[in-house]
Order: structure tokens, then sequence, then C-alpha cells
């Protein structure tokens, strides 16, 4: 699985595991994402360009590097997506931030657009994708081919779980994008859901089964 990139950090790891419990209320798993999203935007942003600046200390003035988060761009796909936003933007708060909107269908599992807000001059922009789950792998495949449409500069894929099938499945068809997960897990059921898993994220998250 090469340009897999799996955040094994400790604090990630227990964070998850206190996630996936199937007696986590709506309000812990929705903090316990926020923290995870933003221990994972470090490793995300880990190469993110930087430029030097001139600024004054209290004792004289220096060369220091900053990033250019406006730069930046987080793309939520929703509704899901959404919960990890809010952690990365915590790190990088002035990141521009995109949506798309894509929904299962339930017979064919394919992604179905029905959303699609970007920031102006894509071209000049680094895209990060924020996803929960990558399952099947259509609804990232889907975005990503939406994405590149708009020629950024970069695109990554960052999700919380995912399984052999969704990584062969995205890798397969979009070989340059980078994939961030806090853990690839044993495989998919027959209704395209991760096992062991945590459910759905996205019903988790907003409370809604």
């Amino acid at each position: 699985m090469s340009n897999v990139h799996v955040v094994n950090h400790p604090l990630v790891q227990h964070k998850l595991t206190l996630m996936r419990r199937k007696d986590a209320s709506t309000n812990s798993f929705r903090r316990l994402l926020n923290e995870l999203s933003s221990l994972m935007a470090y490793e995300v942003t880990r190469d993110v360009a930087m430029q030097d600046i001139e600024i004054e200390t209290p004792l004289e003035t220096m060369t220091a590097k900053v990033i250019d988060g406006k730069k930046l761009v987080f793309v939520s796909i929703l509704r899901a997506g959404n919960g990890i936003l809010e952690g990365m933007l915590n790190v990088v708060p002035g990141a521009r931030v995109g949506h798309i909107g894509l929904y299962r269908d339930p017979k064919t599992l394919t992604a179905v657009e029905y959303y699609f807000k970007m920031p102006q001059d894509m071209p000049s922009r680094d895209v990060v994708i924020v996803d929960p789950m990558l399952a099947t792998g259509n609804s990232a495949i889907a975005a990503v081919e939406r994405l590149k449409e708009m020629n950024p500069k970069s695109i990554k894929f960052v999700c919380l779980l995912t399984c052999p099938e969704g990584v062969a499945a995205l890798q397969k068809a979009h070989p340059d994008v980078p994939i961030y997960t806090a853990a690839i897990d044993r495989e998919l059921n027959d209704h395209g859901y991760i096992l062991p898993g945590l459910g759905d994220a996205g019903d988790r998250i907003f409370g809604t089964q």
C-alpha cells in the first residue's frame, strides 16, 4: 500500500479506540473526533510550503518562517467530513474551506453529487479532502475526480478509518493522491461498511441514529 500514511501516534490510537466503542455518546464521539482530527492535521501538514517574513521580537528584528494558510483548502465531503473539518481548522485557522455533497446510492453504492462549492483560484492551492471513512472508495474517487477538474497544486485524502478494499480502489483510480488514516481495518461487509469499524460516522457525529 504505497502512498498510504497510517498516523500511529499513541494519542491518535487512544482516541480512536474510545470512538469505536458503541456506548460512546454523541457528545463524546464528536469531541474525540475534533481532538483526533487536530492531531492528524499536524501529520498531514508536515510538508506544507513555508516562506520567510521579517518580524520584530521584543529584542530585535529577525527573519522567521510561516506557512501561508490561505493557500491551503480543506474540502469536506458532506456531511460527515464536517466532523473532521473543525479539528483541522483548529490547527490551520487561515485555511480556506470547500464542500462537496455526495450521497451513496443504496442499491449501487456509487457516489452521486448534489453540491459543490470551492474557493477561487484553485490552481494555486493545496487541497486536503476530509471524510471519516474510506470504505468502498466510490465517494473519495468521485471527489478527487471532481477536484482534479479545477487543477489544484496538490491533493491529499484524510480519513479516520479505511480498509484494504477502499485503499486499493482509491489508489487504482488516483495513484498520485496520498492517503492519511488512523487505521486500516480488516474488510468491508456486504453493505459497504468497514469491519470492525465504528458504525456510521455521520450518524454518530450528528446523533441521527
